[in-house]
């Protein structure tokens, strides 16, 4: 099968945790790969951000990356792109005109937009997995948000305009439905995790003498760095350790680092938090394995791809009980679920699991067992294809149309 996935700001050959870069990038790049691996013509269009980049890319695990002239090449915040994707769309129109592909798999709702506009033409069936829904973002963040003031509107258009809606766990089907989607028309398919990568054995990131907390992610506001920070207070004798970003060199350029290093020092608490900066995908696996215990403390979160790699781990984990965590963390059996923006809740479940290492190896245990079982990439890849196969050879779109000139 050719399979065309569109990611337009998250490119599987990003580096994970720096801007705009994160749980989006890592599914495209593990979902790309196990396709090919089956056999699959994989193709991922991403907009060119550098002008050093090659028009195409071959990848060692067997699908090919396209970089897209649509907009500067050079990174735009994700938030900026709206206006690029008419570019973006026509450049994907005559591509296929070219060589249609059996099937258009697009990531996050800009890449909807471009890639039903472009599907049009070669009458080209289309897939839709948001990773996050705009409505969700401005309920939790409200004038925080930075969506464009278009994003409701299309992304309606969207979701109801798809050949088929993929969904990441159990409350985005729901907030489908609120959309307009039609539920029969929905598969819920989460993301997954490499669990021969991720697992409890392997090297390990050098330790200090302390119990050693993780968190992990890109350096905004609702990914709740500040809640575990505040939580520290009262974890006494351990560390916390804040990884991902730019490089550790260059971690003071980040205002929000800035922010929290301030709190930080307000509580009492920053000879304890350290900044580890960007990490590869090769080193992940080894701090994770460092950790006692990974935190994930966001606001919310489509799915969540950090708990499920330390489950995969054999690490336990504490995480807000919202979105996708809901689904992959089970509560009080792979780790600790907790109200998000709650520091106090945030404390008493780390110390929880910091003070029984009989428990905490328990955890660690059943999520090992969980990843495997339920979030390993080829099974991901066998739910991705059931829905590709509903759709190939076609099948006409119907609902809304987008008009080419958004």
């Amino acid at each position: 099968m050719r399979i065309a996935m569109v990611s337009e700001h998250a490119s599987p050959l990003a580096t994970f945790g720096r801007a705009d870069a994160g749980g989006q990038n890592v599914h495209v790049a593990e979902l790309s790969a196990a396709l090919a691996r089956r056999g699959h013509d994989v193709r991922v269009y991403t907009r060119r951000d550098r002008p050093d980049l090659p028009d195409q890319v071959h990848t060692p695990q067997g699908y090919t990356v396209v970089h897209v002239p649509a907009g500067p090449p050079r990174h735009v915040p994700k938030d900026e792109l709206l206006q690029y994707m008419t570019a973006f769309s026509r450049y994907l129109a005559e591509e296929w005109d070219g060589e249609r592909p059996d099937v258009a798999h697009a990531h996050y709702w800009m890449s909807g937009v471009a890639t039903q506009l472009a599907a049009r033409r070669g009458h080209v069936p289309t897939v839709q997995t948001f990773h996050a829904l705009g409505v969700v973002k401005r309920r939790h963040e409200g004038h925080r948000d930075t969506s464009p003031a278009e994003r409701l509107r299309l992304e309606k258009l969207v979701a109801r305009q798809a050949n088929w809606v993929t969904a990441g766990c159990s409350e985005e089907v729901f907030e489908l439905i609120r959309l307009g989607r039609d539920r029969l028309r929905i598969s819920l398919v989460p993301s997954g995790v490499d669990v021969d990568r991720f697992s409890p054995h392997g090297p390990t990131t050098a330790r200090s003498g302390r119990r050693r907390i993780l968190t992990v992610g890109r350096f905004v506001p609702r990914k709740g760095f500040a809640t575990m920070i505040e939580a520290m207070t009262t974890i006494p004798a351990a560390e916390l350790i804040i990884a991902g970003g730019p490089d550790r060199a260059e971690l003071d350029t980040v205002p929000e680092i800035c922010r929290l290093r301030k709190l930080a020092a307000d509580l009492g608490v920053a000879k304890r938090v350290s900044w580890y900066g960007s990490v590869s995908r090769e080193d992940m696996p080894a701090l994770l394995r460092s950790a006692d215990v990974v935190a994930c403390t966001p606001w919310h979160e489509p799915f969540g791809i950090v708990p499920l790699e330390a489950m995969a781990c054999g690490v336990p984990v504490v995480a807000s009980a919202v979105g996708g965590m809901l689904d992959t963390v089970v509560h009080d059996v792979t780790g600790l679920l907790i109200p998000p923006r709650d520091p106090r809740a945030c404390a008493n479940a780390v110390n929880a699991i910091l003070r029984d290492r009989r428990a905490a190896s328990g955890f660690g245990a059943a999520g090992r067992e969980r990843a495997r079982s339920r979030y390993a990439w080829d099974r991901v890849a066998t739910d991705t294809l059931r829905v590709y196969d509903r759709l190939v050879p076609a099948a006409n779109p119907t609902g809304a149309t987008i008009r080419a000139s958004v």
